[in-house]
């Protein structure tokens, strides 16, 4: 019997892995990122290095964070060549990103990053937005509209109002299915988000917005009256900024910041 080539791996399911193999892809997803020379880039979950062998012909340093130890041997062995290419063998979702930024320049952050992950990915990255110049990142497409959204879109929703809060947002362009292997069975897409230098909105409290938004949105066929019942019993409704008698969709990322921020103004008063 024919021993394993050491450079074959098999996608893993528990890893959500689906390994990019277009060419043409690649080359427009690398085209949108466009690394330069000086970048601080760090690749999530570069799988068998699609994306990566091109990242390095144009920034010769670059880490990336992997997890599945199957496929470190696999990057080693590939990339070789690259004394600037470095491996974090960790979690993403407990990596500390800020560390690679550390008297460095700010990250520019790639990832193919699975359905399971990418929503909390995205937070633990977003807590960290102060080491981070711009992520740009494969994700369903499912997923990007959500992102994207804007108030109406049956689409809009937490992930919307959370992330266009901290980010600038654009949905870049579709990855259908049989640019991967295997395939999957829902679109992708390609989306890059973009810290705010400074916030066009800001929550006195970040923990008070996170609460509007969350119970906003967890019933969000009722109006606001009903779904914020809890935390505007002892507020006039007459003073609030907000018409109550809408639901949450149809509200703007500055509509939940100033209904948080009275919130927060009354707690702070009591």
């Amino acid at each position: 019997m024919a021993n394993k080539n050491p450079l074959q791996h098999q996608a893993r399911k528990r890893f959500g892995q689906n390994f990019l193999v277009d060419h043409g892809v690649i080359r427009h997803i690398v085209r949108a990122i466009g690394p330069q020379t000086q970048d601080n880039i760090v690749e999530i979950g570069p799988g068998q290095g699609a994306i990566t062998a091109s990242l390095l012909e144009a920034c010769p340093e670059l880490n990336v964070v992997e997890l599945d130890r199957d496929l470190i041997p696999i990057l080693r062995v590939k990339f070789d060549r690259y004394p600037g290419f470095k491996i974090n063998e960790a979690d993403a979702l407990k990596f500390d990103f800020s560390a690679l930024a550390d008297g460095k320049a700010p990250l520019r952050v790639v990832g193919n990053l699975p359905y399971n992950i990418s929503t909390p990915l995205i937070f633990h990255l977003l807590e960290q937005r102060q080491s981070i110049k711009d992520m740009h990142f494969m994700l369903q497409k499912e997923v990007v509209l959500r992102l994207a959204a804007k108030p109406g879109d049956k689409n809009f929703g937490r992930l919307s109002v959370m992330a266009q809060y901290w980010c600038d947002i654009e949905d870049l362009f579709d990855v259908p299915p049989e640019c991967f292997r295997p395939a999957p069975k829902v679109m992708s897409a390609i989306v890059r988000l973009v810290p705010h230098n400074e916030l066009p909105h800001v929550a006195h409290s970040h923990e008070d917005l996170e609460t509007v938004v969350k119970l906003a949105f967890s019933q969000r066929r009722k109006t606001l009256r009903n779904a914020l019942k809890s935390l505007l019993d002892t507020l006039p409704e007459a003073q609030l900024c907000v018409d109550l008698g809408k639901r949450a969709e149809a509200l703007d990322v500055a509509d939940f910041v100033a209904l948080s921020n009275q919130i927060t103004a009354l707690k702070q008063s009591l």
